[in-house]
């Protein structure tokens, strides 16, 4: 199970996080489903604890994950992490409309160039 890339510029537990947020996003990881501790996943992973702790510190702050003292990490409920990914795609994708428009690019030609509007 390992799928680190030790190839990619980014530091391992940002690996970790997006690999995390991913399965999170699509479902695969069911609201309220306990993580594997931290020494077990550092084990499959063959890395550092502190790297996978660092990995799940990042995604309870950023919301996908929450903590129960004694317990471990488990994955927060689908419906908000699914508002807070779109509310995060939607402010980046103004910023690349407003890019456009603003070096001259029609942003409606720009969507459908990329196929999401006819």
């Amino acid at each position: 199970m390992n799928w680190i890339n030790y190839q990619d510029s980014r530091p391992i537990y940002e690996q970790i996080t997006e690999r995390y947020k991913v399965l999170i996003l699509k479902g695969v990881l069911e609201p309220d489903e306990q993580m594997p501790s931290v020494r077990k996943l550092a084990m499959e992973l063959s890395t550092n604890p502190n790297t996978v702790q660092r990995a799940y510190m990042e995604l309870e702050r950023q919301g996908f994950l929450y903590s129960v003292r004694g317990r471990g990490s488990f994955v927060r409920g689908g419906t908000e992490v699914h508002a807070q990914k779109r509310a995060e795609l939607a402010e980046r994708l103004a910023g690349i409309l407003k890019e456009a428009k603003e070096v001259g690019i029609d942003p409606r030609v720009l969507l459908r160039e990329c196929g999401w509007i006819d």
